[in-house]
């Protein structure tokens, strides 16, 4: 009994839908620092103007509003390759068109066609998203969406890795042009990707109008038994870790470490803890089940971010910094692919590429909003009070679950499974 079940887990794990589920993360993951520190970077090099570097976030627009267009793509079927490889290839190459002609504009002297450039980038790669996100719900079961979902978010992070990180280190031996132009190329593996890969099957009628790609999306969601409630489980679930995460660079120099100490530690020891977090997730979400894992690695969250608390009592001491970092970026890691693979499990694939749009743009509020205030919060407690306090917040979310793990187990449930 035990090594059939590690057996189907193995023939999970390897097969090619997983490979897929990366390749697609990694493409995605990608375009995204190119319009962000890159683009700074090479603007701040050619002596642009600081309020014209910060005025050129606004490209980044799209990534938030994705959602406005996310019907058009459930509606339409491009005339090649399918409803979601079709959208994925034209999102893609646009992408990649859109990166090299970026590289080929002029900060200095055009910065409105810089924007524009990076506008571009920024809708396709929005849009890239909006495809692959339906097309993983729609290609992978949802007892596979856990491991699939931590294959993609760490793609993501490999993506942005090699776009911010490498990007900034091959500046420094290559114009910028030529920089963008290997980045471009970078879309590459994605597009053949998507072409090998094949095109999910459609689950029930497409939407026969767009009105009805908009409307009964929204309609089919809120008629299902505690709709509600999922969307505050969302609001919720991280909340906690988001608004500790905002804080933890000035705490991080208030109580002693260095630039270089953060660097080292928090940036590439706690990416690799990410990453083998999101893995370890997904793959116990195998085994335990998408409910239940959500319950241990919120329990995990919570008891992670309350070890910040205890950080000031060690003193200057990098192997507490981190244990610390370790286990806060190992548990956040576990907790977000189960979250993502959640989301995905609460759509109908008639309307994924809507729902999933509208719920994880709702996932980012709490980031925003709850993460604003947090620097008065720790004037006013202190830094050990505000933690424990984050790691309290982690409380709701959990009770909130009893009542959409109802909700993932109802009829509506079941619709969106056939």
């Amino acid at each position: 009994m035990v090594n059939h079940a590690r057996l189907k887990t193995l023939r999970i794990i390897t097969s090619p839908r997983m490979l897929v589920a990366l390749m697609m993360g990694f493409s995605c993951g990608l375009p995204l620092l190119l319009t962000i520190t890159v683009l700074q970077a090479w603007m701040k090099a050619e002596g642009v103007d600081l309020s014209v570097i910060g005025l050129m976030s606004l490209v980044g627009l799209p990534y938030t509003v994705k959602f406005l267009w996310a019907p058009f793509l459930d509606r339409f079927i491009p005339p090649l390759f399918g409803r979601r490889r079709g959208w994925l290839i034209i999102a893609q190459t646009g992408l990649m068109l859109s990166i090299i002609g970026l590289g080929t504009a002029n900060p200095a002297e055009h910065p409105a066609m810089l924007a524009f450039t990076a506008f571009l980038v920024t809708f396709f790669s929005a849009s890239q998203d909006i495809a692959a996100d339906a097309y993983r719900r729609e290609d992978i079961p949802d007892a596979e969406l856990g491991f699939a979902s931590s294959l993609y978010i760490n793609g993501y992070r490999m993506g942005m890795l090699l776009a911010g990180g490498g990007g900034l280190i091959l500046a420094d031996h290559m114009p910028f042009s030529m920089v963008y132009l290997i980045m471009g190329a970078g879309l590459l593996p994605g597009i053949v990707t998507t072409l090998l890969a094949p095109e999910p099957e459609i689950n029930g009628k497409p939407p026969a109008t767009l009105g009805a790609a908009v409307i009964n999306p929204l309609i089919e969601y809120f008629s299902r038994p505690g709709a509600l409630w999922v969307l505050a489980f969302i609001l919720f679930y991280k909340v906690g870790d988001s608004m500790a995460t905002t804080m933890t660079t000035p705490f991080y120099l208030d109580i002693g470490y260095s630039n270089t100490e953060i660097g080292t530690v928090v940036k590439l020891f706690g990416f690799w803890a990410t990453i083998a977090g999101a893995l370890f997730g997904g793959i116990l979400t195998l085994r335990i089940g998408m409910y239940a894992s959500l319950w241990v690695f919120g329990i995990l969250q919570s008891i992670s971010t309350a070890c910040f608390a205890l950080l000031p009592h060690f003193g200057h001491s990098i192997p507490a910094l981190a244990a610390v970092i370790g286990f806060e970026n190992l548990s956040s890691g576990m907790g977000t692919a189960a979250f993502v693979a959640f989301m995905a499990m609460m759509t109908d694939k008639r309307f994924t590429a809507t729902q999933y749009a509208l719920l994880s743009s709702l996932m980012g509020i709490p980031r925003v909003i709850a993460s604003a205030p947090t620097g008065y919060a720790v004037q006013f407690m202190g830094w050990e009070t505000f933690f424990i306090v984050c790691a309290l917040m982690a409380i709701p979310g959990l009770l909130i679950l009893m009542k959409s793990s109802a909700f993932a187990v109802s009829g509506g449930g079941k619709r969106r499974q056939n």
